[in-house]
């Protein structure tokens, strides 16, 4: 099983390899698309067979070629490597729909693992969000996550959002209503905290100088 050191960083390690190495000036951009969708497709094999560590493998190969052919990353790191050439629009929704199954694939690895690396699932689902705020599958992802990750509120608002999208998801029905009571628990928390501060006892020791 993959270690959280290599699950995370091996996605920015594949990033900077394709930065510095000048493989995606030497190959056509479609040729280079058409690895990456074959890497994401050979993840796949291998995640329904619960192989996750080939499977988090392949996404990351395919990361690997994705980020060196993105404009946005190549631009910020302008002058550390290989200029890539635009893009067409129909290569441009690829390499978009590619990064965003890929995210959305290696959250789902993630969160079968037996020690979830939850920061990492967050993590991924809000990127697929800035491309596709409307994901069901990130939002629901986003929300397991963040609630995992003692955020109820947010987390709700990315429940309530898949719950708008899916309603008859059973999935997402699960994680809303365990969302929801984490804040009602909350919230009971809250004013049984009130109620002591303004009971006669707690008057009693504030004007006695045992409360600060």
């Amino acid at each position: 099983m993959e270690t959280r050191e290599s699950v995370g960083e091996g996605v920015e390690a594949a990033a900077s390899q394709s930065t510095f190495s000048g493989q995606t000036s030497r190959k056509p951009t479609w040729t280079l698309l058409e690895e990456a969708v074959q890497m994401k497709t050979e993840g796949n094999a291998f995640y329904r067979e619960k192989n996750l560590r080939s499977a988090i493998r392949r996404y990351h190969s395919a990361l690997l070629i994705l980020r060196g052919l993105d404009s946005d990353v190549m631009s910020s790191l302008k002058g550390l490597g290989p200029v890539a050439h635009p893009l067409s629009p129909e290569q441009e929704t690829l390499l978009r729909n590619t990064q965003v199954d890929v995210f959305n694939n290696l959250a789902a690895c993630l969160l079968q693992k037996e020690n979830t690396n939850y920061a990492r699932v967050q993590e991924y689902s809000l990127r697929v969000l800035q491309w596709q705020p409307h994901n069901v599958k990130a939002l629901y992802r986003a929300g397991v996550a963040t609630l995992e990750l003692g955020d109820a509120q947010m987390a709700k608002r990315y429940l309530t959002q898949a719950f708008n999208e899916q309603p008859n998801d059973v999935n997402i029905k699960k994680y809303l209503q365990k969302a929801e009571e984490r804040l009602n628990q909350e919230l009971q928390k809250e004013k049984a905290m009130y109620r002591g501060m303004f009971s006669p006892s707690w008057r009693g020791r504030w004007r006695s100088g045992g409360v600060v």
